[in-house]
């Protein structure tokens, strides 16, 4: 049992170690053309396949599995005094797993699609890109509802018997509340959330590696 929150530990991290990556190579090194027309725009896509597909592999597939050892290792941790709590906070955390593995495969054969197509019709390509572009984020890239109700059902169990930190617990809260309320198309909300994911990830990392399950 101890060696499950010890892996849910370490998964926790790698969690935050990937969203810090996104965040940095989105704001840093990412400087896609947007005013530029369509066939610059696919030029740079072409130029940079490769290392948009590791990125997109690495912080939408390789999260979900990380992810769903996270989501298992906190189940058990809750299951006993809990367990009602634990299982429905479960199964939207194994859902947004899903989600989120589904989102970067459909992101990394969308954008193989596009740059065959736009080597023929740049524009059609273009209507195609949008489409994928809206998938991803209805999926995971701009919607955290599923991911914020996990965060915020297993707050309230850990909450309720007492299990992690306390401030640990409440940041889940406020996490989570602010998971949900990105079903309102705002960047903001989006990136408040993902910013406390880090800070919550982490907490939650250190916290199952230094502690025992009550």
């Amino acid at each position: 049992m101890n060696n499950l929150q010890k892996i849910g530990g370490i998964a926790a991290l790698f969690e935050a170690s990937i969203y810090i990556s996104a965040f940095v190579f989105f704001g840093a090194f990412w400087d896609f053309p947007t005013d530029s027309d369509n066939t610059q725009k696919f030029s740079f896509l072409t130029n940079h396949q490769t290392i948009l597909s590791v990125v997109n592999l690495t912080m939408y597939v390789i999260f979900g599995v990380f992810l769903a050892v996270l989501v298992l290792a906190l189940h058990q941790r809750l299951k006993i005094k809990a367990p009602a709590l634990s299982q429905i906070s479960s199964v939207f955390g194994l859902v947004w797993v899903g989600l989120i593995i589904a989102t970067g495969m459909i992101a990394n054969i969308g954008l193989g699609v596009v740059i065959d197509l736009s080597a023929k019709n740049a524009e059609q390509a273009m209507t195609v890109w949008i489409v994928i572009n809206t998938i991803v984020e209805g999926l995971g890239g701009g919607n955290e509802v599923v991911g914020g109700l996990w965060v915020l059902l297993l707050s309230v169990a850990a909450l309720k018997i007492n299990e992690l930190p306390k401030l640990l617990n409440c940041l889940g809260l406020f996490i989570g509340f602010v998971g949900i309320l990105t079903i309102y198309p705002a960047e903001i909300l989006t990136e408040i959330f993902g910013l406390g994911q880090i800070v919550w990830f982490s907490w939650l990392g250190v916290a199952m590696l230094m502690s025992r399950q009550s």
